[in-house]
């Protein structure tokens, strides 16, 4: 078991998994999170911590706590993306962005998206130095990596446990995807609930899928690329008919992926690298020049050390 856990990457993947995640939280404060800088205008009463928040505890928000924490994360996420002093400023991250979370979800409503993100930030500081393009394994890289995973396959088998344990039947053979629909559905949502049936197919196949999630752990390589890439889909088609983005999940979910192949500033560099033939004036390539050097006599090459002929 710890073998598995502890399966050794490529160096070179974990940078490009932790740039990935440390660029997403920047976008996710900007893009997808801004809403959260609203809260101070809610009166403090109606402020209820989660759990962890209670625990620890921590201070009702304020509009100067907010903004404090805002621009610092927003600044070291963008810092520690670039790969320096991994632990430092993935600590802090992790630190600050949990909070920011808290004060997310402290006003009645959780997203459940957001776990796999946050226990890859807390993991990352763990693995420790790794530059693109590094093809060294290390082994605490794969442990960080296999750990977001499986909070990514939980974030699956947990939703799936909760539809039954709270909807039971009734959750599969409902209408649950049809008053989606009527929230937030969209053109192609409202085509597809005019087939008969297909909304309580879909609803036993959503919940089969998630159930069955952790099966991606079991295939070889190939066959796991494939599912992975299976879940994608899902989410595209998610967004696609009911307008709910699993943004976080998604960025999560790339640890499962070989991102050491991709590497977009080396590509660009060969781009800007790679020489130009200048056209003519009539857009035409000049040929190349002939070669002013003798032809060797027959179409052989001419010996080493001596002239071509006779």
């Amino acid at each position: 078991m710890s073998r598995w856990l502890t399966e050794a990457v490529p160096r070179g993947r974990v940078a490009a998994f932790r740039t990935l995640i440390y660029l997403f939280v920047a976008a996710d404060l900007v893009v997808f999170t801004p809403w959260v800088r609203t809260r101070v205008s809610v009166p403090g009463e109606l402020y209820q911590p989660l759990l962890v928040g209670r625990i620890l505890p921590l201070p009702t928000p304020t509009p100067a706590l907010v903004a404090v924490i805002f621009w610092a994360l927003l600044l070291l996420a963008l810092l520690a993306a670039t790969g320096r002093a991994p632990r430092l400023l993935g600590w802090s991250v992790c630190a600050l962005y949990l909070e920011w979370m808290i004060i997310a979800m402290s006003y009645g409503k959780v997203d459940h998206d957001r776990f796999g993100l946050l226990v890859a930030l807390a993991v990352l500081p763990t693995a420790g130095r790794a530059r693109h393009g590094d093809t060294t394994r290390t082994e605490a890289g794969g442990w960080a990596l296999r750990v977001t995973q499986i909070a990514v396959i939980c974030t699956y088998f947990l939703a799936a446990w909760a539809k039954l344990r709270f909807g039971g039947l009734d959750w599969l053979t409902g209408s649950v995807l049809a008053r989606a629909i009527i929230r937030r559905g969209t053109d192609l949502a409202d085509l597809v609930a005019q087939v008969p049936y297909l909304l309580i197919v879909a609803q036993f196949g959503i919940v089969a899928f998630e159930l069955f999630s952790p099966v991606v752990f079991l295939l070889p390589p190939r066959w796991r690329l494939a599912m992975v890439g299976f879940f994608y889909s899902f989410h595209v088609v998610t967004v696609a008919t009911i307008t709910i983005s699993f943004a976080p999940h998604l960025a999560a979910m790339t640890s499962f992926l070989p991102l050491e192949r991709v590497r977009p500033l080396v590509w660009a560099r060969r781009l800007v690298g790679r020489p130009r033939v200048e056209p003519t004036s009539d857009g035409v390539q000049d040929p190349p020049e002939p070669s002013t050097e003798p032809a060797p006599l027959g179409g052989q090459p001419p010996v080493l050390g001596r002239p071509a002929g006779p």
